[in-house]
């Protein structure tokens, strides 16, 4: 079994992907969960007025293009995950500033924020000295107070579903 786990390892350094740490799977997996279609459509279109938005920062949108841009920098897979982790969280952080204690999607929200809460222990024995000056300095950015200048419209789903595209970008094959 532990051979099969070495070779996997080898495939992926050959590969010059960084393997996520079986903690990362495993919540990964938990939150795939939690962000299946039904339950984001439910909780952040359905219970929410048409066409509301949140305003959040132009860098708090991570899109699957912004990683293949990333990656074709260069950029390493583990410091892309870190990224992700710090622009997810920080969205999902966004939305449940919105919501009253009494609004139905807040529960799932809650839900969602111990997962990254659990996620960003696994991630607290990276330093953004460690990772590339690039994500470095988005996350910086991303958690700056006064970057509210550079902000935009984007609807609570929308937010969801890019997180999911990442992450099973990030986390498909390592996990």
């Amino acid at each position: 079994m532990q051979q099969g786990y070495a070779a996997i390892l080898c495939v992926l350094a050959v590969l010059g992907l960084e393997a996520a740490a079986p903690g990362e799977c495993e919540l990964t997996r938990l939150l795939q969960d939690k962000l299946q279609y039904e339950m984001r459509l439910q909780y952040m279109k359905h219970y929410f007025p048409i066409d509301y938005t949140v305003q959040v920062q132009y860098e708090e949108v991570l899109r699957p293009s912004n990683i293949t841009r990333l990656r074709n920098g260069t950029v390493s897979e583990a410091a892309l995950r870190y990224l992700w982790f710090h622009v997810s969280s920080q969205a999902v952080l966004r939305i449940r500033e919105v919501l009253p204690e009494k609004h139905p999607s807040w529960k799932y929200t809650q839900e969602l924020c111990q997962l990254f809460d659990a996620l960003g222990k696994e991630y607290s024995k990276y330093r953004q000295a460690d990772v590339e000056t690039v994500v470095a300095d988005l996350v910086k950015l991303i958690h700056s107070a006064g970057a509210e200048s550079r902000s935009k419209a984007v609807r609570p789903k929308a937010l969801l579903d890019n997180c999911l595209k990442v992450m099973r970008m990030l986390y498909g094959v390592p996990c």
